[in-house]
């Protein structure tokens, strides 16, 4: 398991600490970056929405091929 992975598992274990953690590094981010405010405080909420998923999303299964007409 690589740390990206891990990072995710623990975000799904324990979403409101991830919420706080994004918050802080938005509020870090709007104070070297103040005039892109509203653009940061968008991504932190995007960001928060991962983190309140429930399971892990797969993506839908391919159809099967279809044969041409013969």
């Amino acid at each position: 398991m690589n740390l990206f992975d891990k990072a995710k598992e623990a975000m799904g274990k324990h979403p409101d600490q991830a919420d706080q953690g994004i918050d802080k590094a938005a509020d870090a981010a709007k104070s070297k970056w103040g005039e892109h405010g509203d653009q940061i405080d968008q991504a932190a909420e995007k960001a928060k929405g991962f983190t309140h998923q429930p399971g892990e999303q797969e993506p839908p299964p391919e159809p099967p091929p279809q044969e041409p007409p013969a």
